[in-house]
Order: structure tokens, then C-alpha cells, then sequence
């Protein structure tokens, strides 16, 4: 930078700073900077020298403590098995190696109280020890040693004889003054009340502290997300990043700028220019400039080919890619005998699959498909045929389906019944009088045989609704004259819907029911040359059926009475038989 003599300005770079941290193992990461570099703000997990308790810190503590396995200590015993192979380490966790066993021979020089060397024990006739796990003679004496009780006035002293291992309570009284200064009692007990700052406990022994005030820095991230919080732990959000950049801040394109000081964190200025960006496409561009590295998707309007190649189509969004037109892919299989049942789709029809749909080959016995899984240049499997068949009588009249293996190891065809040989009379006697089959000399027809009792009985609850459905279906009858018509009914109860499928039998209808409860309808076809009105309604008959029938008959009763005026006593009163005035015999 070219800058006045004497002009008291530092001069910055855009490159990082790469300078060593305090650490000594990092370098600083941020944009050129004036003074020193902020401490090393990564978290290292850092091992006890004993082993037993680990801790997140900052790198760069405690430096220069680490022995190799652990970087600090955390007043615990140590606990690690001594050379000697039978005792572990007594001393607060400390760097390694470990002290020699105190209990070798070579180290014990006195008995377990301190007051006898063992070379006079060993004179009066005490046996030597050789190993570390041998018990060290007693003196006998006294043991004498200081207890931690008692006072600076008077101390207490182990009243047991020489012994190896803690002395144990002790059996004196002590006399304590809360009124002195210097009689300060305190427990074992950790404080588990939360810190000021609310994330740490205080964990101090036999604390009285009331604020419980946290000594350790907050070290969270800041809003800018470069730097952290340097102020000691506290509660709530931290407080703003005080760094700030001297570089102008500009959008993308250069035409809006924010000019230094910038706070950090501070995003791009907005800008209302068009975005210069290179596009993928080349359609116009309609949003503006932005900072997000990927532009917004293009909305554009055109026209695309679906998924399979079956349709181009129309005001698609440039930015789909994948379109699907909704019908039957149809693309042949690997097998070479189907074609792929799947609605438009991406990529191979069948993936790590084989074709699962039935065979068409047709079989060699009764002409049927073979209906097996696909099994490509294989034999077709000898199975049974569950193609269903229709078998009739020998008039006709008869109709049964049956499944087609059933059928050929049973018979091929139905016997005629009494009514069929009744309709066979019918039939010869109309040819021997030239009765053509339009006129209907025995009221056959209009007597409404073709409607069975139960599809009477239902129709009676509801004459309302099979008169519009009559209705509905002699329309399409109509309509279905000279093309296949099909009507669907709203959906509705399954009582009603037994009705229409009752009904669509009668009129030659096909009827089939879909989609499930409550939603489930009922689909009616017209058929050319089968579906027919028949001569009467059923709404029609079960009027005149009601207007047909017999009132009532009125019962009629003759009072007697006794021809003498004068006497008192009444007759009994004869009741004469009920007349039925309908019945009247041809």
C-alpha cells in the first residue's frame, strides 16, 4: 500500500494470518491482523494422569504438563498396580512413573508405629521379611501416632498398640467454641448448585458462597460465526462481535456497497439490479442479485417430453426435469411378451426384478392362457386351469361359470329342468298358432316373474329411489342402443346397492362395485344387443299390487231383544258369522 510519510496507518492484507497460536500447535486462521492473535480457540479432550477423569479444554492449557498418557491432575488416588505386582499406588494422581512399593523390604526400615528399628526386633527374635506382602513386626508399644482430631492446644494420639494400616477413630471428646475465629468447621460434602451463568455446577467442597460466581470464559460462538465469546460465562445471548472490517462490503455484482467500518458478520448489502450470473439455461432471468451461491430455480414455461417419450408437454417449468404423463408405461419387458404395466416412470422398467405378470401362451388342452408366472423360454407348467367358463343347457336357458378344470373333469353341459321343458311347450304351442314372440298371449312378461321376492321386499322400503333408478337405467339403455354407455351412481349404502345390482339383471345392465367403504359406488354398462327394458317397471308393479289389494272386510253385528215391551230381562246377544263379501268363487 502506497501511504503518506507519517501517516499512522496499518496496513492489511486479504491473505489469513498464519501466525503460530499460543498453543504452539495451530496457526491463526483469520484475515491479516494488527496485535497480537487471539488464543487458540479449539476444544481438546485432555486424560487425567491417572486415567480416571477427562476434561474439554482449550488448547493450549496447560502447557507443558503432559507425561506422555495424562496433562493433568485431578486429586483422586491414583490406583495403578506398583512394580511389586500386589499393591496399587496411594498417592493423588500424579505424572508417571509411579513410587516403588512401600512395603519392600529394602524400604521398611521401623516398625509400623515408627518408634523400633526392626534390627532390634529382629535381635529379640522377630522373623525377617523377604517380600513386600510379609506383615512387619510390631514393637508391642503404644502406637502414639496424631489423629486429625483434636486442637492446636491439646493433639490426640492413637491409642492402640503398633498396628499396620489407618489408626481408626478416636475415643476422646473434644470441647468446640463456635464463637472463635479461628474454629472453622467444614464437611466432605460437593456443592451441586448451579453457577451464575446457569451451565456449570459449583462443585465445591463445603461451598457458602451465596452468588456462586463462574471463573471459566463462555468461549460460544458469536453471531458472526467466526469468533467466539471471550467474556467470562454468563447467561443469555452473548453480546456482539467488537471486530469490524475495513473493506468495502459489495453484492455480488458490485452495484450496492457498504462502506468500512463493517461490523462482523455483517451480510451482503441487497441489491435491486437483475442477477448477472451465469445460467444454465438461456431463458430471460426475472429475480435480482443475490449472495446465495446457487441461483433460484428458473420458472420459465416450456415445453418437455414425459419420462417414457409418450407425450410432449405444455407449460412445464424449466426447472423440472423428471415428468411423468400419468400413463401406462408400455415398453416391452426383457421376456419379450409383455410390456411394462408401470405409469410413466425414469430409468429401466424392471430393476434387479424379473417379470412377475401371467403368461398368455395359450394351453394345449382347452385353448386358455397359461396364466403362470412368466417364465420366459421355459416350458409352461402342467397346472390346473382356473379360467372360468359358462356352462348352459341344452335349450339354453341354464347358465353356470364354472372353473374351467372343475368343468372337463365333471361334464361339459347342464340339464334342462321342468321349466325348461315348460318353456319348450310355450315355444311349440306359439309355432302351432303362429303366436309371434313380441305379443304375450300368457302374460308372462307383464306378470313380473323377473323380479325376485327380495328385490320386492327391499323396493317396498324405498319406491322413491328404485323409480329414479329405473329411470336412470331405461336412459341408458336407450343410450347404449349403438354404443357401449356406462353410468356411475354417487356412492351410497349397501342395501341400496344390492337394489341396483338386483335391478341391472333384469335389464341385461353389467354392474360392478368400486372403491371402499364409505366411498364405495356402483358402476352400471349398457350393452348392445343384451341389455333390454322389460315390459312392466318394478316401481309399476308393486303399484298395482298395492292398488289390487282387498280393503278389510266390516263385521256386522245383530242385537235380539226380548218382543215384550213390558219385560225388564234382555236377551243374550247372538253373534252372527263374518261375511266375507270378496270371496266369490268362479
Amino acid at each position: 500500500h502506497t501511504v503518506r510519510c507519517g501517516q499512522a496507518i496499518s496496513v492489511h492484507c486479504s491473505n489469513p494470518c498464519e501466525n503460530v497460536l499460543n498453543c504452539g500447535r495451530h496457526r491463526c486462521a483469520e484475515l491479516c491482523h494488527g496485535g497480537p492473535c487471539q488464543p487458540c480457540r479449539i476444544i481438546l479432550n485432555q486424560v487425567c494422569y491417572c486415567g480416571s477423569t477427562s476434561r474439554d479444554v482449550l488448547c493450549g492449557t496447560d502447557i507443558g504438563k503432559s507425561d506422555g498418557f495424562g496433562d493433568f491432575g485431578c486429586l483422586k488416588i491414583c490406583g495403578k498396580d506398583l512394580k511389586c505386582g500386589n499393591h496399587t499406588c496411594s498417592q493423588v494422581c500424579h505424572p508417571q512413573p509411579c513410587q516403588p512399593c512401600p512395603r519392600l523390604p529394602q524400604l521398611v526400615r521401623c516398625c509400623p508405629c515408627g518408634q523400633t528399628p526392626l534390627s532390634q526386633l529382629l535381635e529379640l527374635g522377630s522373623s525377617g521379611r523377604k517380600t513386600c506382602m510379609d506383615p512387619v513386626p510390631s514393637c508391642g508399644k503404644v502406637c502414639g501416632k496424631p489423629l486429625p482430631c483434636g486442637s492446636l492446644d491439646f493433639i490426640h494420639t492413637c491409642e492402640k498398640r503398633c498396628h499396620e494400616g489407618d489408626c481408626g477413630p478416636c475415643s476422646r471428646t473434644s470441647m468446640l467454641f463456635q464463637n472463635k475465629a479461628d474454629a472453622t468447621f467444614m464437611c466432605d460434602k460437593r456443592c451441586n448448585k448451579k453457577r451464575l451463568c446457569g451451565r456449570h455446577k459449583c462443585n465445591e467442597i463445603c461451598c457458602v458462597d451465596k452468588e456462586h460466581k463462574c471463573p471459566l470464559i463462555c468461549g460460544r460462538k458469536l453471531r458472526c460465526g467466526l469468533h467466539r465469546c471471550e467474556e467470562p460465562c454468563h447467561r443469555g445471548n452473548c453480546q456482539t462481535c467488537w471486530q469490524a472490517s475495513f473493506d468495502e462490503l459489495t453484492c455480488h455484482c458490485g452495484a450496492s456497497v457498504i462502506y468500512p467500518p463493517v461490523p462482523c458478520g455483517t451480510r451482503p448489502p441487497e441489491c435491486t439490479q437483475t442477477c448477472a450470473r451465469v445460467h444454465e439455461c438461456d431463458h430471460p432471468v426475472y429475480h435480482s442479485c443475490h449472495s446465495e451461491d446457487k441461483c433460484p430455480p428458473c420458472t420459465f414455461l416450456t415445453q418437455k417430453w414425459c419420462m417414457g417419450k409418450h407425450e410432449l408437454r405444455s407449460n412445464i417449468p424449466c426447472h423440472l426435469v423428471d415428468i411423468s404423463c400419468g400413463l401406462p408405461c408400455g415398453a416391452t419387458l426383457p421376456c419379450g411378451m409383455h410390456r411394462c404395466q408401470r405409469l410413466c416412470h425414469k430409468g429401466e422398467c424392471l430393476v434387479d426384478e424379473v417379470c412377475k405378470q401371467p403368461c398368455t401362451i395359450s394351453r394345449a388342452d382347452c385353448g386358455h392362457p397359461c396364466m403362470a408366472p412368466c417364465h420366459l423360454s421355459s416350458p409352461c407348467p402342467v397346472t390346473a386351469c382356473k379360467a372360468k367358463i359358462e356352462l348352459q343347457c341344452e335349450c339354453g336357458r341354464r347358465k353356470e361359470i364354472m372353473i374351467c378344470s372343475e368343468a372337463s373333469s365333471t361334464y361339459q353341459r347342464l340339464e334342462c329342468d321342468e321349466e325348461c321343458s315348460a318353456l319348450e311347450r310355450r315355444k311349440r304351442l306359439a309355432e302351432a298358432f303362429h303366436i309371434s314372440d313380441d305379443s304375450d298371449p300368457f302374460n308372462v312378461r307383464s306378470s313380473g316373474s323377473k323380479f325376485s321376492d327380495s328385490l320386492k321386499e327391499d323396493a317396498r322400503k324405498d319406491l322413491k329411489f328404485v323409480s329414479d333408478i329405473e329411470k336412470e337405467m331405461e336412459a341408458l339403455v336407450e343410450a347404449g342402443k349403438n354404443s357401449k354407455k356406462s353410468h356411475c351412481f354417487p356412492p351410497m349404502n349397501r342395501d341400496h346397492r344390492r337394489i341396483i345390482h338386483d335391478l341391472a339383471q333384469v335389464y341385461g345392465l353389467e354392474s360392478v362395485s368400486y372403491d371402499s367403504e364409505p366411498k364405495r359406488n356402483v358402476v352400471v354398462t349398457a350393452v348392445r344387443g343384451k341389455s333390454i327394458c322389460p315390459p312392466t317397471t318394478l316401481t309399476g308393479v308393486l303399484e298395482k299390487e298395492i292398488q289390487s289389494r282387498p280393503p278389510p272386510p266390516i263385521p256386522h253385528h245383530r242385537h235380539q231383544t226380548d218382543k215384550n215391551p213390558g219385560s225388564s230381562n234382555l236377551q243374550k246377544i247372538a253373534k252372527e258369522p263374518v261375511i266375507d263379501y270378496f270371496d266369490v268363487q268362479d
